[in-house]
């Protein structure tokens, strides 16, 4: 993990000495703006990898020079195996941005479908309490 947002950093670093260098090469305004913005996205990767880090506080599998393949074994996540929601949020983002192009009225039918669709895809496991007050 050190590796990691020691890299991010650096990459920031030098995305925001290439900034520099093409603004005073004459370079155009949305170059400029394009070239700072992955400055600032590659820093916001590397301190939340810093962070990360720091919160931890232990050497992680890749970072164990000594490390096996079979210490980083285990349970990765949970992922639905029959989740349909993926699709409509899909569509209601293909929607959203379409909409852009087509009009105003179809960016707010499709930005109501999109905030449904995406509590749907993030709620689907939840369980209601089944308390009677």
């Amino acid at each position: 993990m050190k590796t990691s947002w020691i890299l991010f950093v650096g990459l920031s670093i030098f995305y925001a000495i290439i900034t520099v260098v093409y603004w005073q090469l004459g370079g155009e305004a949305v170059g400029i703006t394009a070239i700072a913005l992955s400055a600032g996205l590659a820093l916001i990767v590397g301190f939340y990898l810093w962070f990360t880090d720091r919160r931890l506080g232990n050497l992680l599998p890749e970072d164990n020079l000594q490390g096996e393949i079979a210490d980083s074994a285990g349970e990765i996540g949970f992922f639905s195996p029959h989740s349909w929601w993926p699709l409509p949020v899909a569509l209601s983002a293909g929607a959203l941005g379409l909409g852009l192009i087509i009009g105003w009225w179809l960016v707010l039918i499709a930005l109501g479908s999109l905030i449904i669709s995406i509590m749907g895809l993030v709620l689907e496991y939840e369980k209601p309490s089944n308390s009677v007050h």
